[in-house]
């Protein structure tokens, strides 16, 4: 059984499928506390479901772009197991994970989001650091930058791993905490190799709506 916070149906509002229609499966349970985050409701609240039942629950929308996030995903080892049959059951499947546990056992169809945790959060230290050598052309690294010392963080990690070479780099503000304009101009004084991005649906929908 794996413990559901909720599913929604919503715009993709992050990442190269930004923009797209997409089913959101919110995953009980989270290993960190970062300073910014917008999900705690996610860290207890949830009901159990097995995968057959995930499986007949999203059938109700009429859409094959699937992300699995949470929480953290990955503190549930059935976690595996849904991947796998969301891959295996003809969805496009997306993990949205936190850095700090293994992607090592990910299906290899599953686009993997890695959201490395910079100074600001107050999760750096859990970053696990191995997953880099996991990584397929088809991931995405995540960076969400609150302030100039995440951004030269992110910066060094990226150069010292090659991480523009190995998959697809997004850096991102913290919502609130740094203007869209200031991340923008680093990127461009430094010619940095990495695509900018805003949170849509924080600005389709209230910020801290739930459930988008």
């Amino acid at each position: 059984m794996i413990k559901i916070n909720e599913f929604f149906y919503s715009i993709q509002g992050e990442g190269t499928k930004a923009g797209l229609p997409c089913i959101f499966i919110r995953l009980t349970y989270c290993n960190l506390r970062c300073s910014y985050c917008d999900t705690e409701y996610a860290f207890y609240d949830g009901k159990d479901f097995s995968v057959e039942e995930i499986l007949a629950e999203i059938k109700k929308y009429n859409c094959s772009l699937v992300e699995v996030t949470g929480g953290e995903p990955l503190m549930q080892h059935e976690c595996f197991d849904l991947l796998t049959k969301l891959c295996e059951n003809g969805y496009e499947v997306m993990l949205e994970t936190g850095g700090s546990l293994s992607i090592e056992k990910v299906d290899k169809r599953v686009k993997t989001i890695l959201d490395f945790k910079c100074p600001s959060s107050k999760m750096e230290k859990k970053n696990y650091y191995e997953n880099i050598k996991f990584l397929k052309p088809i991931d995405e690294v995540k960076f969400v930058i609150g302030n100039r010392e995440d951004y030269e963080w992110s910066k060094k990690l990226i150069e010292e791993n090659n991480l523009s070479k190995k998959c697809e780099v997004i850096f991102s503000t913290v919502f609130g905490k740094l203007e869209y304009r200031t991340l923008s101009e680093w990127i461009l004084e430094d010619n940095l190799k990495v695509r900018f991005q805003i949170q849509l649906h924080k600005h389709i929908w209230e910020p801290d709506k739930k459930g988008v």
